[in-house]
């Protein structure tokens, strides 16, 4: 289906965290094209309605992957034209895209790190043995295992204000773990911390530490915003890229390529960040074998990002 050359429909998600997302998607757009009249399409995916049970038991039921619950109807709406771009947190992408689509950019990345709540100070030493962290995410799960062996995992299912909600409220959890930029996106924390540790806006008082990448490693995109188009719309590729940020594609394209190497898109555990120095990118990974055990690390640096991860998945020991 195309669309007249002064329209143009973006595809969300309906979570407060999407729809901050998807402003600053129609704000650059319109910033970049004011003779487009831009409109918003809201679309609850299969992980928006099922929250009464794990990510990984969701997609068991849908036939489809982890990070595939969250893209599955947007992917559908593009297809039959109802949207012409669908906005995603670009870890919720599955690394290999359906033939029919393609990743068309991406926005300037926010801080990429994973955020540690608590309901006292201290951080993740402070925790005492047999506390529960709270995560939907089984990278975040095993390098908590990892780190603290001594902690419980539990389930955590929900949107970001919920998920602090719960945590500030009831006694199911004593952490949980949540990615930096949603909690920036949202105006939860600032991006540029005044203190190692800051205190959360909610219901009671929850405290917040930013974990560093190299003790608690990310996830590939963490922090990007995806825009996803049909593959073949010259118009929209267009659009698209003429608001994508060129150091997070080099970035992501990296740590995307890592993962399907690995082919570790969804189900295997991985953490991998990247940062860029003069005109070479630097990987680290640690990849968790998914019948348990100690994780591999690795590391990388080259002026090619696909080169950079093919060093990287070369390195793993």
């Amino acid at each position: 289906m195309s669309r007249s050359g002064t329209e143009i429909i973006i595809g969300t998600r309906g979570s407060e965290l999407a729809l901050v997302q998807a402003t600053t998607t129609e704000g650059l757009l319109s910033a970049k094209f004011s003779e487009i009249s831009i409109s918003r399409q809201i679309i609850k995916t299969t992980g928006d309605r099922r929250t009464d049970v794990s990510l990984a038991n969701v997609a068991k039921a849908e036939g489809t992957f982890d990070k595939g619950v969250f893209i599955k109807e947007l992917e559908e709406a593009l297809a039959d034209g109802s949207v012409d771009i669908a906005v995603h947190s670009l870890k919720d992408m599955p690394t290999v895209i359906d033939d029919r689509f393609e990743l068309a950019a991406t926005l300037e990345r926010a801080p990429v790190r994973d955020v540690l709540l608590t309901k006292q100070a201290g951080g993740l030493s402070a925790l005492k043995a047999g506390a529960k962290v709270g995560t939907s995410s089984v990278r975040r799960a095993k390098q908590i295992e990892f780190l603290r062996p001594d902690l419980v995992l539990v389930d955590l299912r929900g949107n970001v204000p919920t998920r602090i909600e719960k945590l500030a409220q009831g006694d199911d959890y004593d952490a949980i773990l949540l990615a930096e930029a949603g909690l920036v996106r949202l105006g939860f924390i600032s991006e540029f911390p005044e203190s190692d540790e800051e205190i959360v806006a909610a219901s009671a008082p929850v405290f917040c530490t930013r974990l560093a990448e190299d003790i608690f490693f990310p996830a590939a995109g963490q922090g990007a915003i995806g825009l996803e188009i049909r593959k073949g719309d010259a118009r929209s590729l267009d659009i698209a890229r003429s608001i994508g940020h060129a150091e997070t594609w080099i970035k992501i394209t990296a740590e995307r390529e890592f993962l399907r190497l690995l082919d570790g898109g969804c189900h295997t555990p991985v953490g991998v960040y990247s940062h860029l120095t003069d005109s070479q990118i630097h990987l680290h990974a640690r990849v968790f074998p998914e019948t348990g055990g100690k994780p591999k690390i690795g590391s990388a640096t080259d002026s090619d990002p696909i080169q950079a991860a093919l060093k990287l998945f070369q390195s793993l020991k």
